[in-house]
Formats: structure tokens, C-alpha cells, sequence
């Protein structure tokens, strides 16, 4: 998650120094600013979405208070934000106004690139050149035109995550690796009376990744990158993919009243019921493991029964049976927030501070030496997954902006409450494309 500061004063300094003796007018502006770091008392406002009591959040005010030990002139101010808030109203009003955060959270993909066509962002491509090497491939989502406007911190890729105690009781003797296997499962956990997955539908997002996953089996890698490219939805398999998920959801493998569940809010939640012992199953990103202790009442137990397995294949179909449907979390600096934003971000994904936030559990790193900081069984099995992905899919409303995204979900929540169809979530991106 965070960068170290690098003191470049000196070769500042020097630079400056060197441009007007040879006569120049003012000198560089991007050296004058480094010049300038620390000086004068910043406040920074800082936007994420660790809202709920946890690891996760208190990790968050720690490190703010670590980067404002280390630069007395820097207050970091933060506001936790639950995800679709901030995501969907809070920041996209926010980047409209005149008085945006100073560093927020950041998606990446289709939706960073409207906002550098709105101009919002911070382009910190020479300032994050260390940071970029050091994480890798990672940092291309949140490139827009082979500039760098964010970073991430985290980086994983979505599966299933259960209860091995529910799935013992049931006869299941190993993660399902394709849908009929997924299926059987199901049918075993009915037996025995356990709701089988638990879906918060009452979130959209949740139950959208489910059509996603289709998505990714039933179409190419390459129809999935030229979508996400030209916006263009023509090939058949995104209708396959809600046929796909129909005919899953017509199994009745989740909840009562699932569609009004929300995802991760507390004990009631989706998350909830998997990590209290209520439900088997839940689909979800590497995150999960951190939200699902917030609302355990007996983390100690949701310990010694959380596994993790990835999304199953379908046999026959055309994605690859091995790529994965991933993405991470990043942060970004708003056009005009002061340079001390950027040393922050990169403080932020620095090895050490990487390092700590591996070890609340709460997602996996990006920065490479900090990987010894996973030590949950369940998110070792995520990163040895996440590695082993033949391609990772980002998620597909980050992937297809927010335009796009947000009739697909709306779209696919249709087909979960039984008044939408495969053929209509499709014409919606097809519609919301064309604006």
C-alpha cells in the first residue's frame, strides 16, 4: 500500500541551480515544486473506502499518522466511505465540484479514463517511476494513455470463499473445479439444510460479479479485451453468460429474500451470514477476508473454517477455464492537490508499509517484498491463485466505465428479481455505450 519518501531536495537544488547559471528563465517547474515539499503547513484530504471497524480502517489512520510523524508539516484528514457511496454519488459529485479530496480511492480501468477526460486527475507518471517498477503489470489499470494517474495497494483475483466444516457435514470432500461439481455441492448443502451461497443483491455489485464470471467463461480473452476497448458487445456470449446465470439462479442456491440482502454491512449482510455460520458460500474479491471478521461474532472460529477456492470452469465453453476475474484497490491525487499527495501515495505503497497492511489480512499486496506480510491460510490461497491466473479479467463495470457498468449491473439485478433477461442486460450496454 504505500511508498516511501524520497528526499530528492539536493538533485532539486542542484538542477535548479544548473538551468540558471546557463541563463534559463525560472527554472523547471516540477524541480522547483520538489523544492518546495514540506515547507509550508498541507492538509490533506484523504477519501477511502475502510468504513467499517476493523483492521482494515485502523490500519488506514495508523499510517496516516506514521507519514505525518515522519513530515509534521502534513495533516492527513480521512473519511471512510462505504464503497458504493463513495463510488457511485460521493466522488463523482466531489471530482465535480471545486473542492474535490485531495487523494482518493481509484478503481482504475474505463472509469479512470473518464475521469482524465474530465480532468480530474493528477498525472504523476515521473514521480512514481520507483513505485511503478517495483509493483509491475499491476499498474497499468490505473494507467490512462501510458500515463500513470493512481496506484494500487491491493491486488487479488475473486473466488469462492467457504465454510470446510459445512462442507464436510455435506459429503463434500473437495472444492468444486467446474459448475456441475458446483452443482452437486449445492444439492449436497440442501440436504442437511444449509443455505448454500450467501448473495447481497441488495448491493447490485455482488450479484453482478456472478454474471461476470459467466461472462468470462462463456466469451474469449480476446472478445473481453476488445470490448473493454471499443465498447462493442455484438459477440453472442454475453448473452450466454446471462443465460448461464438464469439457469444457476433458477437452482435456488441462495438465500430467502436475497435480493434486498445487502453485501457487507454487518452480521445480516451476505458476508455476514458466511462468517457466522449461516451460509456455505460466498462469492467475493480477496477483501473478503478482512470484512468477514468485522461482522464475525467469533473470528477465532471463522478462522479454523474459512477456505477459499477459485470460480469453477464450464465444461466446453469458450473463455479460458483458468483465467480469473480480478482487480484491486488503488488511490489517486486530485488534478490539483498539492505534491505532497503524490509522496503520500507513494508512502503508501511501500514495501514496508505494504508489508503491514498484508498483515491485517484484509487483501493482498501489490509491492514486491511485502508478500511475506500474508500469513492467513485462505489469502495464501488467493495469492498462489492470483499468480497462477493464465489472465485476469478487471472487473467488468471498472473495465467498461461507469456508463456501461452501471446499466449492466442495473441489467443483471433484473435477472436476479426475475423481471429481466439475458438478451435485455445486453442491449442496455449497448445503449449505454452509444452515450
Amino acid at each position: 500500500m504505500a511508498m516511501k519518501h524520497r528526499a530528492k531536495g539536493a538533485l532539486a537544488l542542484f538542477a535548479t541551480t544548473a538551468l540558471l547559471v546557463a541563463g534559463c528563465n525560472g527554472g523547471d517547474s516540477e524541480e522547483s515544486a520538489e523544492n518546495e515539499l514540506y515547507k509550508n503547513p498541507v492538509t490533506l484530504t484523504w477519501w477511502h473506502n475502510a468504513s467499517q471497524d476493523g483492521p482494515g480502517k485502523t490500519y488506514w489512520e495508523k499510517v496516516a499518522k506514521d507519514f505525518s510523524a515522519l513530515h509534521p508539516t502534513v495533516t492527513i484528514q480521512i473519511e471512510a466511505i462505504e464503497t458504493n457511496q463513495l463510488q457511485r454519488t460521493r466522488l463523482p459529485a466531489a471530482l465535480l465540484s471545486s473542492d474535490p479530496p485531495d487523494i482518493f480511492q481509484a478503481w482504475g480501468g474505463g472509469e479512470m479514463r473518464e475521469q482524465v477526460e474530465a480532468d480530474y486527475l493528477k498525472d504523476i507518471t515521473d514521480q512514481v517511476k520507483t513505485e511503478v517498477a517495483n509493483i509491475g503489470s499491476a499498474t497499468e489499470i490505473w494507467q490512462v494513455n501510458g500515463k500513470q494517474y493512481g496506484l494500487p495497494y491491493r491486488m487479488g483475483i475473486e473466488g469462492i470463499w467457504y465454510n470446510k466444516d459445512m462442507f464436510a457435514q455435506a459429503g463434500i470432500t473437495a472444492p468444486p473445479t467446474t459448475f456441475e461439481e458446483l452443482n452437486q455441492a449445492v444439492t449436497k448443502l440442501k440436504a442437511i439444510n444449509v443455505i448454500p451461497i450467501a448473495l447481497g443483491a441488495g448491493d447490485k455489485w455482488p450479484a453482478a460479479h456472478w454474471w461476470y464470471n459467466f461472462a468470462l467463461r462463456a466469451c474469449s480473452v480476446d472478445t473481453l479485451k476488445k470490448a473493454s476497448v471499443d465498447l462493442v458487445f455484438d459477440d453472442q456470449c454475453f448473452v450466454k453468460a446471462g443465460q448461464d446465470l438464469k439457469a444457476f439462479i433458477d437452482t435456488k442456491p441462495f438465500q430467502p429474500n436475497f435480493i434486498a440482502t445487502p453485501g457487507q454491512n454487518d452480521p445480516t449482510s451476505a458476508n455476514g451470514l458466511l462468517a457466522n455460520g449461516k451460509a456455505a458460500m460466498e462469492l467475493m474479491g480477496d477483501w473478503n477476508r478482512g470484512t468477514l471478521e468485522t461482522v464475525s461474532a467469533n473470528p477465532e472460529a471463522l478462522t479454523k473454517f474459512l477456505g477459499w477456492f477459485p470460480v469453477p470452469a464450464i465444461s466446453g465453453s469458450a473463455g479460458d477455464p483458468k483465467a480469473a476475474l480480478g482487480g484491486g484497490d488503488g488511490f489517486a491525487c486530485a488534478k490539483n492537490a498539492p505534491a505532497e499527495c503524490v509522496e503520500f501515495l507513494k508512502y503508501i505503497v511501500s514495501p514496508e508499509v505494504q508489508k503491514g497492511y498484508a498483515e491485517t489480512g484484509t487483501g493482498l499486496p501489490v509491492a514486491k517484498g511485502a508478500e511475506s506480510g500474508v500469513v492467513d491460510p485462505s489469502l495464501k490461497s488467493v495469492l498462489e491463485a492470483t499468480s497462477s491466473a493464465t489472465y485476469t479479467q478487471l472487473w467488468l463495470d471498472t473495465a467498461f466505465g461507469s456508463t456501461v457498468g452501471t446499466a449492466m449491473n442495473d441489467g443483471v439485478v433484473a435477472i436476479f428479481a426475475g423481471n429481466g433477461t439475458p438478451e435485455k442486460v445486453v442491449e442496455a450496454m449497448k445503449a449505454a455505450a452509444k452515450k
